[in-house]
């Protein structure tokens, strides 16, 4: 019998429930998958906690890795034994689940399961980011907060390796070594300094062409004095709340800034989106920008644990629970 986390109801980690479920043959379109690893992200404690809204009950988690087991009709492009992960398809945090076929993708040899499905979700989020939502190029400055966690220890490589100058934030003295080593040229430890004010020195007072914020309200309107007049922040998470702006001419006073908040669905609307950033992604890790650092796993049974110390910001890097 194979077994799942449930959310029954919203609310914290303890709503999290180890259940027994059947999972029926896959229909039209689908697969079955045999699990081996589960990506860990702040968009579960938000779809968990309703923020997010999702209908109760589901089975929490987006992303992971596995086994195709069996095939649903029309299924022509997978075959059973193959290794395949999968981002933004809710009901990962299983043993086994049926997914949409368009929307996982093969895994490369050279790339291990846990791998996958660390990078599928972040790492997409940081090929988007750093591709589509601003193409960013070779001599340009940028600001990233959180670097020391999963999506910013992915994102500040990648940047570094195309040239970036890469400034990042983390809470603490450890987190701030830590991103120092894995791409950051500079690193700021937002508890004890202001950083806006030390990213106007390291910028000599231009400020960044962009800045990548998934904390959200303790960081979003101190973000945008980092910004050079026309940059860009881009708003991506809420990892210590939901940010508003009540007054938009906010971004006229500090320079004819840009606001955006992008997601996912919106930019792997396609498989060949989905393909091509899997590709970029993958080709990434291959060549060595992107070394993949998974700092903590769980037993999938212990996801409420997880969840804490992921929402008490006591991970670094990737958490992948392992079914």
């Amino acid at each position: 019998m194979a077994k799942a986390i449930f959310v029954r109801e919203t609310g914290g980690p303890e709503v999290l429930s180890f259940e027994e479920q059947e999972v029926a043959a896959p229909g039209p379109g689908q697969v079955k998958l045999r699990q081996s690893a589960i990506g860990l992200n702040f968009i579960d404690t938000y779809q968990r906690s309703g923020l997010y809204p999702v209908q109760t009950p589901f089975i929490g988690g987006n992303e992971g890795a596995g086994v195709v087991t069996a095939i649903g009709e029309g299924v022509s492009h997978l075959q059973v034994g193959d290794r395949v992960a999968y981002q933004g398809q809710i009901g990962a945090y299983a043993t086994e689940r049926l997914a949409a076929a368009d929307r996982v993708v093969p895994i490369p040899e050279g790339v291990d399961d846990q791998t996958a499905a660390a990078v599928m979700l972040k790492g997409l989020t940081a090929y988007y980011l750093l591709f589509k939502t601003w193409a960013l190029a070779e001599g340009e400055t940028i600001l990233w907060h959180a670097a020391a966690g999963g999506t910013g220890l992915i994102a500040t490589q990648w940047a570094k390796s195309l040239g970036a100058t890469v400034i990042g934030t983390a809470g603490t003295d450890e987190k701030v070594d830590h991103a120092r080593r894995h791409g950051c040229d500079h690193v700021i430890n937002y508890n004890s300094e202001d950083f806006a004010v030390r990213v106007r020195e390291l910028t000599e007072g231009r400020g960044v062409d962009v800045v990548y914020d998934g904390v959200g309200k303790a960081t979003f309107e101190k973000s945008l004095d980092c910004l050079r007049p026309r940059g860009l922040m881009v708003s991506f998470g809420n990892a210590s709340g939901v940010v508003s702006i009540p007054d938009v001419t906010v971004l006229a006073r500090k320079g004819s800034l840009y606001v955006t908040r992008p997601t996912g669905n919106a930019y792997f609307s396609t498989r060949e989106d989905l393909l091509e950033g899997a590709r970029m992604l993958f080709k990434a890790i291959a060549n060595g920008a992107i070394k993949v650092q998974i700092g903590q796993t769980f037993p999938l049974a212990d996801a409420a644990e997880a969840h804490r110390a992921l929402e008490a910001r006591q991970t670094t890097g990737s958490v992948v629970l392992l079914p």
